[in-house]
C-alpha cells in the first residue's frame, strides 16, 4: 500500500470503537501471558490471598496490553504492509498512532507501579523490564535489523511466569528459570512455522525473518535445532519440585509429537509445500500453541494435586 493510499484508507476508516481498544493490547498474545503468569504465580512455593493472586495476575495482563499498544504504535507502517497484521487498529486507521503510544505508556507506568504495589518490588521491577524489552530492545531494534530477531526477542514472551513467581516468592530460582527457558526456546521453532507460510508478507513488510534472508530451506533446518534443543529443557523442568509424574509423562508425549513435526518439516521441500499450502506447517504452528499450554497446564495440575499427595516427586 502507497503511502497516499495509506493516508486515505486512514482517512476512510471508521471511528474506533472499544473492540479497537481491546485488540490494540493484543488480547491473544495477552491470554497466553496471563496464563503462563497465573502459572508461575500459582505453582511458587509461596501461597498468596486469592485478592493478591487476582491483582497481580490483571497487573501483568495490563503490562502485556500495554507492551502490546506500544508494538502496533511502532510496527504501524509493517503492520499495514502484512495481509495478516493490516486490520489491525493503527494501520487502518481507526486508532491514531498518537492515542497507541499514550496508551501503551499510560498502561506501562500503572501496571508496574500497581504491581509494586500489591506484590513486592522485585516483581515490578521485572515486568517493567520485560516491557521495555518487547517495546524497545525487540520492536525498535531486534525485529528490523536481525533475522534473530525472533531468538533474541523470544525472551519478552518468556518473562511472565517468572514475574509470577517473583511476585509469590520475591526472589529467583532454578524452577521460575526453567519456566522462562521453556518459553524462550519454543519461541523460535513457534513464529518460524509461521514464518514459513508467511515468508511473502515479511518480505513485502521488509523485515528480515529467517525465511526472507537465509531462505526456508535454512529455516525448516533451524526449526528441527531448536526444537531438539526444547527437548532436554522440557524434561528437566519436569524433574524439578514444580513437576512430577503427571508433568514428565506429558512431557514425552508433547515432545515425541514436537521432534516428528519438526523433522517432517525438515525433509520438506518447497514443491510439496507449494502442492499442500504449507499444510504440515501450518498444523506445527496449531500444535504448538497447544505444546506450551499443556506444558503449563501440567504443571498447574501438579500443584492442584500435592495438597492430596497424588503431584510432585
Amino acid at each position: 500500500m502507497s503511502d497516499i493510499g495509506a493516508f486515505e484508507a486512514r482517512a476512510a476508516a471508521p471511528e474506533a470503537g472499544f473492540g479497537d481498544y481491546v485488540q490494540l493490547l493484543k488480547p491473544r498474545v495477552m491470554s497466553l501471558v496471563v496464563f503462563t503468569a497465573l502459572v508461575g504465580l500459582l505453582v511458587a512455593p509461596v501461597s498468596l490471598h486469592p485478592v493478591e493472586v487476582v491483582a497481580a495476575i490483571l497487573f501483568i495482563a495490563l503490562g502485556a496490553g500495554a507492551s502490546g499498544a506500544l508494538n502496533m504504535w511502532w510496527d504501524a507502517d509493517i503492520d499495514a504492509r502484512m495481509r495478516r497484521t493490516r486490520n489491525r487498529p493503527v494501520p487502518a486507521g481507526r486508532v491514531q498512532p498518537g492515542e497507541a503510544l499514550g496508551i501503551g505508556l499510560a498502561l506501562s507506568g500503572i501496571s508496574v507501579v500497581m504491581l509494586g504495589l500489591a506484590t513486592n518490588l522485585a516483581a515490578a521491577g521485572l515486568l517493567a523490564f520485560t516491557i521495555f524489552f518487547y517495546a524497545v530492545v525487540y520492536s525498535i531494534w531486534l525485529k528490523r535489523s536481525t533475522p534473530q530477531n525472533i531468538v533474541i526477542g523470544g525472551a519478552a514472551g518468556a518473562f511472565p511466569p517468572m514475574i509470577g513467581w517473583v511476585a509469590a516468592t520475591g526472589s529467583v530460582s532454578v524452577e521460575a528459570g526453567l519456566m522462562f527457558a521453556l518459553i524462550f526456546m519454543w519461541t523460535p521453532p513457534h513464529f518460524w512455522a509461521l514464518a514459513l507460510f508467511m515468508k511473502e508478507d515479511y518480505h513485502a513488510a521488509g523485515v528480515p525473518m529467517l525465511t526472507v534472508t537465509h531462505g526456508r530451506k535454512a529455516t525448516r533446518a533451524h526449526v528441527l535445532a531448536y526444537t531438539l534443543l526444547l527437548v532436554p529443557v522440557s524434561v528437566w523442568a519436569a524433574l524439578t519440585p514444580i513437576g512430577g509424574p503427571l508433568t514428565l509423562a506429558v512431557a514425552a508425549g508433547l515432545n515425541l509429537w514436537f521432534v516428528l513435526g519438526a523433522w517432517r518439516i525438515r525433509r520438506r521441500d518447497e514443491a510439496a509445500a507449494e502442492a499442500d499450502k504449507y499444510a504440515v506447517e501450518k498444523a506445527f504452528f496449531r500444535f504448538s500453541l497447544l505444546y506450551l499450554f499443556l506444558h503449563f497446564g501440567a504443571f498447574l495440575a501438579e500443584a492442584a494435586l500435592k495438597p492430596y499427595g497424588l503431584g510432585g516427586w
